[in-house]
């Protein structure tokens, strides 16, 4: 990794890894509605609940040390060993505190029964820990091919044994079982993966250093989990498990389109920052490139979501599964939103703004908790996700555009970029509405809108050739290169 070896660039790990999410999402999804078909709105409201806690421990069980390796300037196997010890005993303890904790979380939320499925579920949390080192380090080297194997080993493993247990009757804990070995399968090929040999070590010069790092970094995480889940943990407390199975169906489908481009994203997008670090007009061109293809890709399916979602639900999930589509519109907006939204905070993160992303989530979170109790109060599904939209369009993004202009970026010449993108997928969201109201049938519906939606997405982004350029190389240099 010191040598002058040519790594692959970051417009080719973005390819790899939007492949990687697309075959994930497109098994995630299929299985997702074949168990949601099985098991109905309680058991896999049941699962929903202890999704959220695993996801609520792995939102800070290695404290953020890992993330240090993808922007260390220099030869990462000085601090790979410290990482791995850190990230290990504290992924251990975690997890110990979470198993003992569940009775009281799920009590918390109204759903006693899901504190089995969270004790094998979070199981993965030390899976995790152990695996946060080779994870970044291959994030650091751009090698999204090889985490394509081991992503569709943890899906697909995953994915079948949850449908297989499933229908021998297992309920809710048939997922967290299938959840569990496809994070041990990849897991051990995350430590055969490894660009350096995987190994322990403790350098107190490197301890304080890593966790002035790491902590800001796992305390963001922690608010910015609490951000991205609060709606979900105030539908299962206010309004029922049940309830809370109607909200994940519509929340996963919602996730879709954008998470085909904000997963990729937010593993190459660090990197890509990281090696433009030493040269402020180029990190900020590659902001502005992202976030305009980002815009190109995702706006037409998420305007596609908002106008077609009564039809959608009804014919992937049935119409028992009908009261999803009263939220999927608003969450669809609020996700697109919360894609540049981390986008902000990678570049904030890369420029050493640890602390101002943590105080971004905190003053968000203080905003969106009492608004969330009071919406599931008053108008119930609908409210919450119609919060979710408010927060995240006008709160949250604007502190974060704040914070960009603050480090040099002109976020006018961002907000102008984008709004080609924004009519154009404004007006396919209302043809999808008019679909879906005026054509009786709701698979014809669909299709007259889906397709349209398709020819606009390939329309945008054929305008994108500059932007396609810009990134093209990005990360085939070391950082030192680039900034001579």
């Amino acid at each position: 990794m010191t040598g002058t070896a040519i790594r692959p660039g970051a417009s080719s790990a973005f390819a790899w890894s939007v492949l990687n999410t697309v075959l994930s999402r497109l098994g995630t999804l299929g299985i997702g509605i074949a168990l949601a078909r099985v098991l109905g709105p309680e058991s896999f409201g049941t699962f929903a609940v202890a999704l959220v806690a695993l996801m609520a421990v792995l939102s800070f069980n290695e404290l953020g040390v890992s993330l240090a390796i993808v922007r260390w300037p220099d030869d990462p196997a000085r601090i790979v060993p410290t990482v791995n010890t850190i990230s290990v005993a504290s992924s251990a303890l975690f997890c110990i505190a979470a198993i003992v904790a569940a009775p009281v979380f799920t009590t918390a939320v109204g759903d006693p029964d899901a504190t089995d499925v969270i004790r094998v579920l979070i199981i993965s949390v030390f899976i995790n820990g152990i695996v946060a080192s080779p994870a970044a380090l291959l994030q650091r080297e751009f090698q999204e091919k090889k985490r394509l194997g081991i992503d569709q080993a943890n899906v697909w493993v995953g994915a079948v044994l949850s449908l297989a247990l499933t229908l021998a009757g297992m309920g809710a804990m048939a997922l967290a079982v299938g959840r569990v070995a496809g994070s041990l399968i990849s897991g051990a090929m995350f430590l055969k993966a490894s660009p350096l040999p995987y190994r322990f070590g403790l350098d107190r010069a490197l301890i304080g250093p890593l966790l002035r790092f790491g902590l800001p970094l796992a305390g963001t995480s922690i608010i910015f989990f609490a951000v991205a889940y609060a709606d979900q943990l105030t539908v299962g407390a206010v309004l029922g498990a049940s309830v809370l199975g109607f909200y994940a169906v519509a929340f996963n489908l919602s996730s879709w389109p954008v998470s085909i481009l904000a997963q990729p994203l937010r593993r190459v997008a660090p990197a890509s920052f990281s090696a433009l670090q030493h040269n402020r007009t180029e990190m900020n061109a590659v902001l502005l490139s992202i976030w305009t293809l980002v815009a190109s890709a995702s706006f037409p399916a998420v305007s596609f979501l908002a106008g077609s979602a009564a039809p959608l639900v009804a014919f992937i999930y049935g119409q028992e599964w009908l009261p999803a589509a009263a939220v999927l519109s608003w969450l669809a907006l609020a996700l697109i939103c919360k894609v540049f939204c981390d986008l902000a905070y990678d570049f904030l993160v890369v420029l050493g703004k640890s602390g101002t992303v943590l105080m971004i989530q905190l003053k968000s979170l203080m905003v969106l908790i009492p608004m969330l109790v009071t919406a599931s109060t008053w108008f119930g599904l609908a409210g919450v996700a119609a919060t979710q939209t408010v927060i995240a369009g006008f709160v949250v993004l604007p502190l974060y555009l704040w914070q960009l202009h603050g480090n040099g970026v002109k976020v006018s010449v961002l907000m102008r970029t984008l709004l080609p993108a924004f009519a154009v997928s404004a007006t396919n969201g209302l043809f999808a509405w008019a679909a879906a109201s005026f054509i009786p049938d709701s698979f014809h519906a669909l299709i007259a809108s889906g397709t349209v939606t398709v020819l606009v997405t390939l329309t945008l982004l054929a305008g994108q050739a500059r932007h396609f350029r810009l990134i093209r190389n990005v990360g085939r240099t070391t950082p030192e290169e680039v900034s001579a």
